[in-house]
């Protein structure tokens, strides 16, 4: 399983980014897709997650502002990012999980991870 990240780079506060994930590889039709986010010093967080049916979870810090999605092929995974501030610049992650239940935003749960993508946000 592979998976490609790209669409990060360096915008003013209050502005937008779309992150794309390509992923390959798989068969099972269950998987859970997942970005989450990482600055030095710190553990990884949960971003945003979607199940195959299109449920979506969504940490707090980020409701309302971005938004998880996946083309119908199920093979590109999104995030886009709005209203950035200066406290969402990391290195955002895609990651995937066989999973039958409940994707959550915990990163022991997925064991699939794409190279990253550096997001950075300045005043």
């Amino acid at each position: 399983v592979q998976l490609v990240e790209s669409g990060g780079g360096s915008v003013q506060s209050g502005g937008s980014l779309r992150l794309s994930c390509v992923l390959s590889g798989y068969g099972s039709p269950n998987w859970c897709k997942g970005w989450f986010r990482q600055v030095p010093g710190k553990e990884r967080e949960g971003v945003a997650s979607i199940d195959k049916w299109g449920n979506t979870m969504y940490a707090d810090s980020v409701k309302g502002r971005f938004t998880i999605s996946q083309d119908s092929a199920m093979t590109t995974l999104y995030l886009q990012l709005n209203s950035l501030t200066p406290g969402d610049t990391a290195m955002y992650f895609c990651a995937a999980a066989i999973s039958e239940s409940w994707c959550y935003l915990r990163a022991v749960d997925y064991n699939y991870w794409g190279q990253g993508t550096q997001v950075t946000i300045s005043t």
